[in-house]
C-alpha cells in the first residue's frame, strides 16, 4: 500500500484526485503501477487502476514476447492489484476481465464503490470472474489524503 500511497501523492502535481494502484506478480515484483491521470491526460479512463493494469498487462506481453514470461499479457491471473480507494464500477470491471484474482484497497468509497459499498461488481456471481477483496489496508491514511485534497479543492472554488 505503502507504493499505491506514493502513486497517489503524484497525482497531486497534476492535480489528479490522489488515487494509485500498482500491480504485484506472484513473486511480490511491481509489474505495473498508476495513479489518477484524468485531468493530466483529458482522458476520462485514466483511473490508477486502469493505468496500472494496462502497464501490467503489457510488461507481461512484453515478457512473453520475449521468451521469459507466460502467457498472452492480458490475463493477470497470478497477480494483485493494490489500490487507495475502493474500485468503481469501470475500474472493476476492468479488474473482472483481467482476471485479477485479488485487490486490496485502503478507504471505502461511500458514493462511486464498486467492492462492496454501492455496488458489489468484483463478487458478482452471475459473471465468470471472482475477485477476493482485502479492504481497510491503511484505511485512514488513504481517506486522509482524499479529504486533504477535496477541502483544498472546496476552497479554491
Amino acid at each position: 500500500m505503502g507504493l499505491a500511497l506514493a502513486e497517489a501523492r503524484r497525482a497531486l502535481a497534476t492535480e489528479d484526485v490522489p488515487i494509485g494502484a500498482v500491480v504485484i506478480g506472484p513473486d511480490g515484483a511491481v509489474l505495473g503501477s498508476g495513479r489518477n491521470q484524468r485531468e493530466e491526460l483529458g482522458d476520462p479512463t485514466a483511473h490508477a487502476e486502469v493505468v496500472a493494469i494496462r502497464e501490467a498487462a503489457e510488461r507481461l506481453r512484453q515478457l512473453s514476447l520475449n521468451g521469459g514470461g507466460r502467457g498472452d499479457g492480458w490475463r493477470l491471473s497470478d497477480c494483485t492489484l493494490i489500490v487507495t480507494l475502493e474500485p468503481c464500477a469501470m475500474c472493476a470491471g476492468a479488474i473482472v476481465l483481467a482476471r485479477i484474482p485479488r485487490v486490496v484497497f485502503g478507504a471505502w468509497d461511500e458514493k462511486a464503490g464498486a467492492a462492496g459499498s454501492v455496488f458489489d461488481v468484483l463478487r458478482e456471481r452471475r459473471l465468470n470472474h471472482w475477485v477476493e477483496v482485502y479492504p481497510g489496508v491503511r484505511e485512514a491514511e488513504c481517506a486522509a489524503l482524499l479529504r486533504e485534497f477535496f477541502a483544498g479543492h472546496r476552497t479554491r472554488l
